[in-house]
C-alpha cells in the first residue's frame, strides 16, 4: 500500500464542503486531546472531522451482528462452505513459507492462522469498503453504548495513520473500523501488527506475509499453546448448573467441570481450564467443552460461536491440505 503524508493544508478544502462532525460536542473534545496529547494540529484534526460523514448503515450493522441474531446452525452456514474450504486450501499452499515460518517462529497453528483470515475477509478478498474514518467517528458520536471504545479506537486509528504515513479519509475496512486481512481494529494494528517480510513497513492491508505474521503474533501474545486441544465434544448430567453455559470464562479445570456433570467426550487435560459451551445444531442442542486454545479464538472475536466457525474450518483445511503439504 502507498504511503501518503497528509498535511493540513490538504485538509482544509473538505472545511468548505461538509460541516461533518465539527458541530459535536465530543467530537471537539476529541479534537482537543488528539492536540493536547498527541500534538496534532487543529487544523489538521478539524479537516478530518469535518469530512467524516455519520453513516446510518454502521449504526444498523452493529445492531444485528450475525453472532448476536444467528443461532449456530445458520451462522455455521455463512463460514464452513465448500468453496471457503477450498480457497483455505489455496492460501496455503500460496503462502506456504509465510505460514511455516510464522507458525515455528511464534507457535501457534497454521491452520487457525488460515481460517481466521479466511472467516475474516475470504482469504483477503472482502476486506470492507466503508471508510475508516466514518466507521469510527459514527461509533464514538452516533452510538452511545460503544462510544468510549469507539473513540479510542479514532484515536488509535488517527496515531496509526500518522505513524505509517497514510491519508486517514483513504482507508477502508468493516463497518466497525477493522482492516485488512485480518480486520485488526486499530489499537490491535498498533499493538500486535508485524512486518513480518522484512521489508520496514508492516502492512496487512495489501500483504499477505505480514497478514500471516500478524495473525500468528496476535495469538502468541494472548496465549495460544502449540499442540494442545481446542475443544472436545461433552455429555451432561441431568443436574447440570446450566449457569456455566457460554459465560466466556476459564475459571474451573476440566476436573472441577467434570464432577460438576459437565464430562469431555475426548481425551483432554484434566487439570486444564475450560468452559462449557451450548450450540443450537441442526440435530438439537451441542455440548461442548472449551479449552484454552478455543478461549484465546474467543480474544479475537468474543463468540463462542465465531471460536467454533474458526476452529471447524481450521481443521476442514488442514484435513484437505494432507499433511505432505504442509
Amino acid at each position: 500500500m502507498k504511503r501518503i503524508l497528509v498535511t493540513a493544508a490538504g485538509l482544509l478544502i473538505s472545511l468548505s464542503i461538509h460541516a461533518g462532525y465539527l458541530d459535536s460536542t465530543e467530537a471537539r473534545a476529541f479534537a482537543d486531546r488528539m492536540v493536547s496529547e498527541h500534538g496534532f494540529d487543529r487544523a489538521e484534526v478539524n479537516a478530518l472531522l469535518a469530512a467524516a460523514e455519520k453513516k446510518q448503515s454502521i449504526i444498523d450493522a452493529m445492531q444485528r451482528p450475525a453472532e448476536k441474531v444467528k443461532p449456530w446452525k445458520d451462522y455455521r452456514k455463512i463460514f464452513i462452505t465448500e468453496k471457503r474450504i477450498d480457497e483455505g486450501v489455496d492460501f496455503w499452499r500460496n503462502n506456504r513459507e509465510a505460514l511455516k515460518q510464522a507458525s515455528e517462529q511464534f507457535q501457534v497453528a497454521p491452520e487457525v492462522i488460515v481460517a481466521i483470515i479466511g472467516v475474516e475477509t475470504f482469504y483477503g478478498r472482502i476486506k470492507g469498503s466503508f471508510r475508516v474514518i466514518d466507521a469510527l467517528a459514527t461509533l464514538s458520536f452516533d452510538y452511545p453504548p460503544r462510544s468510549a471504545f469507539f473513540t479510542r479506537q479514532l484515536e488509535e486509528f488517527l496515531l496509526l495513520a500518522r505513524e505509517q504515513r497514510h491519508d486517514p479519509l483513504t482507508l477502508t475496512g468493516s463497518y466497525a473500523g477493522a482492516m485488512g486481512y485480518g480486520q485488526f481494529i486499530p489499537s490491535s494494528y498498533r499493538s500486535f501488527a508485524v512486518d513480518f517480510d522484512g521489508d520496514g513497513f508492516a502492512d496487512i492491508w495489501d500483504n499477505s506475509t505480514d497478514a500471516i505474521g500478524s495473525v500468528a503474533n496476535y495469538f502468541a501474545k494472548h496465549g495460544w499453546a502449540m499442540g494442545e486441544p481446542v475443544v472436545s465434544r461433552a455429555k451432561t448430567s441431568n443436574d447440570f448448573d446450566r449457569q456455566l453455559l457460554n459465560q466466556m470464562k476459564l475459571e474451573k479445570t476440566v476436573a472441577e467441570l467434570s464432577a460438576l456433570g459437565f464430562t469431555p467426550l475426548e481425551s483432554v487435560p484434566m487439570g486444564g481450564k475450560g468452559m462449557p459451551v451450548q450450540l443450537e445444531a441442526d440435530e438439537g442442542m451441542q455440548y461442548w467443552l472449551g479449552l484454552n486454545n478455543f478461549y484465546v479464538i474467543t480474544r479475537y472475536n468474543h463468540s463462542n460461536m465465531y471460536a467454533m466457525a474458526v476452529h471447524q474450518l481450521s481443521q476442514l483445511i488442514l484435513e484437505r491440505v494432507g499433511a505432505d503439504n504442509l
